[in-house]
């Protein structure tokens, strides 16, 4: 092989390499993607950067073009996104835009909801809604301010306690003086209650510290939209339409609640958008592994999860979905994995809803 020959091939291998680098940063920035521009205005962008990513759905499907000042102190600043055009048929008029981070100290990028079914698609240009999310140093104030007021309950109830114990008379002024004793049992009840909400504020921000993204991990947000749609058992009829799902499959861990696979929903998604049904039962199932209490917890934020992703893809009655959580699995040949069975009836009543429990978070 001559020399020049190898220098040929050096060259053109060379030329290859620069191509191909060439259009895969293109494809990072959507330089070679059809792409249309929306806007969105907020009242503090909190550390975005033009060139930010812009994601629907989780994934990223655009960027932060510029970003600008109004030009009245009572105006707000204006993002501008470019969005990749596949975007289409799922952003509408109604969806919403929101600056979030990745964990404490993450990037910031802008995350836009998908719209309703019906609603019109936006125009190139056009202004879309925008949700001002809390920023952590808001999340930090507030956790200090409930810190304080719980310190300054239980030194209430410390105060009350040591009475109590030096035998000074409040013991016997508790015993027969019923205000007394209904106000120190409010005070009490009131500090269980601050210790708690405490708990569950520090546990949020110390997940996010560390694991950057505790709602993101666990797949919900709101711990009280679990239980709104429950039942408290499935009904005696047989269904018309059951798929069964596998857990593992769909779930990105078997520990939260968070999807992975929605592509394994659209079977269901797509029944239930064509067909009619008096109810539709979501029931999720856990693996064995872990304890009992927090899988059935699991089971219910999954069933939840999966009802939210179906109501908010395909379009139903959402009054007649409804979700149950069955805990463990034990009934199924591989108990590790868990399964999503969706039950349609076609002349079914929804059982009584389940009682307004609070589920305890995952992690």
């Amino acid at each position: 092989m001559s020399q020049t020959f190898r220098i040929g091939l050096f060259v053109i291998a060379g030329l290859t390499i620069l191509t191909l680098g060439v259009f895969m940063i293109g494809s990072n920035d959507f330089l070679f993607d059809h792409t249309y521009r929306l806007r969105a205005q907020f009242a503090n962008v909190s550390g975005l950067a033009e060139g930010a990513d812009v994601r629907v759905g989780g994934l990223r499907r655009g960027t932060v073009h510029s970003i600008e000042l109004p030009n009245r102190p009572d105006g707000k600043v204006t993002v501008f996104m470019n969005l990749s055009m596949k975007t289409r048929n799922i952003i509408k008029t109604d969806s919403k835009a929101a600056i979030k981070s990745e964990g404490l100290l993450g990037d910031k990028f802008v995350e836009v909801t998908f719209g309703s079914p019906d609603a019109p698609e936006p125009k190139p240009g056009d202004l879309i809604g925008s949700e001002q999310t809390r920023d952590m140093a808001d999340l930090m104030a507030g956790a200090g301010d409930l810190l304080q007021t719980a310190n300054s309950t239980m030194q209430n109830i410390d105060s009350i306690t040591t009475k109590m114990n030096s035998g000074t008379g409040t013991l016997g002024a508790l015993i027969n003086d019923k205000k007394m004793y209904q106000d120190a049992r409010a005070a009490t009840v009131e500090a269980q209650q601050g210790a708690a909400a405490f708990h569950d504020n520090m546990e949020a921000l110390q997940h996010n510290f560390f694991l950057r993204g505790f709602f993101k991990n666990r797949g919900y947000h709101d711990e009280s939209d679990v239980a709104a749609n429950e039942i408290q058992k499935l009904p005696t009829e047989q269904p018309a339409k059951e798929f069964d799902l596998d857990g593992e499959q769909i779930f990105a861990g078997k520990d939260n609640a968070k999807l992975k696979n929605e592509g394994r929903l659209s079977d269901a998604g797509k029944y239930l958008a064509a067909n009619p049904f008096s109810l539709t039962v979501i029931a999720d199932s856990t693996s064995m592994l872990g304890d009992s209490k927090k899988n059935l917890s699991l089971s219910a934020a999954r069933a939840y999860v999966v009802r939210d992703y179906l109501i908010g893809k395909f379009k139903m009655d959402d009054t007649k979905v409804k979700t149950i959580g069955l805990g463990e699995d034990k009934d199924s040949a591989d108990s590790t994995k868990g399964q999503v069975r969706i039950l349609v009836y076609t002349n079914a009543v929804a059982p009584a809803s389940a009682p307004a429990v609070r589920h305890p978070g995952m992690k």
